[in-house]
This record gives C-alpha cells, sequence and structure tokens, in this order.
C-alpha cells in the first residue's frame, strides 16, 4: 500500500497541475500552491511554533486571570482577618479615586472640546469678515465705451 500522499510540497504532477490550474483561474491561488511547493516542508515546524507561542500568550493569559481573582474584591482571604479588612477598605478607597479621577478627566475633555469649539467659531467668523469684507460691492464709475449715440457700446466690432 502506498502511504505518500498525492499532493505533497514538492514537484509532483498533481502538485505542477494544480499550480498551473490556479494561475490559470485566479493568480494568487497559482502563487500559492507554488510557495507550498517551495516551502510546504518547513509547514510543520512553522505550525509547531505558532501554536508554542499561542500556547505561551494564553498561559500568560490564564495567570493574568488568576491574578485578577486572587486581588479582586471577591478574593480569597489570606487568613488574616486584619489585613484582609484592611485590604477591602483599601481597594473601595482605590476604586473611589479611580472613579473621581474618571470624572475630573472628563470635566477636562468637555473644557478642551469647548475651548477647540469657541477658537474655531472665532476663526470662523473672522474668515466671514474677511470674505465679506472682500466682497463687498463697492461703487465705481462706468468706464465702458460709449457709441455715438451716447448708449454704451455692447459690441466694439460693429464700428
Amino acid at each position: 500500500m502506498n502511504t505518500t500522499a498525492l499532493i505533497r510540497p514538492a514537484w509532483t504532477p498533481a502538485t505542477i497541475a494544480l499550480m498551473v490550474i490556479g494561475f490559470m483561474v485566479f493568480w494568487p491561488l497559482g502563487l500559492a500552491m507554488l510557495a507550498y511547493i517551495i516551502w510546504g516542508d518547513r509547514l510543520d515546524g512553522f505550525k509547531r511554533d505558532v501554536n508554542r507561542a499561542t500556547d505561551g500568550i494564553f498561559a500568560g493569559c490564564r495567570r493574568s486571570a488568576d491574578k485578577a481573582n486572587c486581588w479582586g474584591h471577591g478574593s480569597a482571604r489570606t487568613g488574616n482577618v486584619a489585613f484582609d479588612d484592611w485590604r477591602e477598605k483599601e481597594l473601595v478607597r482605590l476604586d473611589e479615586e479611580r472613579r473621581k479621577l474618571d470624572e475630573m478627566l472628563a470635566e477636562f475633555d468637555e473644557y478642551a472640546r469647548e475651548l477647540r469649539r469657541a477658537k474655531d467659531q472665532e476663526e470662523f467668523d473672522r474668515f466671514m469678515a474677511n470674505r465679506n469684507k472682500s466682497t463687498a460691492p463697492t461703487t465705481t464709475t462706468d468706464t465702458t465705451p460709449k457709441r455715438r449715440g451716447g448708449k454704451p457700446n455692447d459690441n466694439l466690432l460693429d464700428d
């Protein structure tokens, strides 16, 4: 019994045919098949490295989640009642400080937004004043040449 795969990362008739068909159908498919033929033997090591890296990342997330649960409000008691009470009071105080800081940040953001709006309004008003000043109608005298009859000359080529 033959245990080799029909499509493997090598120059076999099947892979060459798939590559050619891929280029004819949609060129990125042919390019992907070419890359598989050339570098496909490295995929096992690549998959192993990616799996190891993602396992490490998610293991770190699990450790972080465990620490958050340990130091959160509903955390496990240490056995020292005085320390646990003090820690609970400090966490409540820190939460209150965080809430106050968030409120102050929101107030400052609103103040900065209002300053920007006022500055934009001032610049817009100045622009409109300059624009209106430059486009204001001015009184000019009629300097068009007159025809012999005293009428304005509409067509200079008639003379």
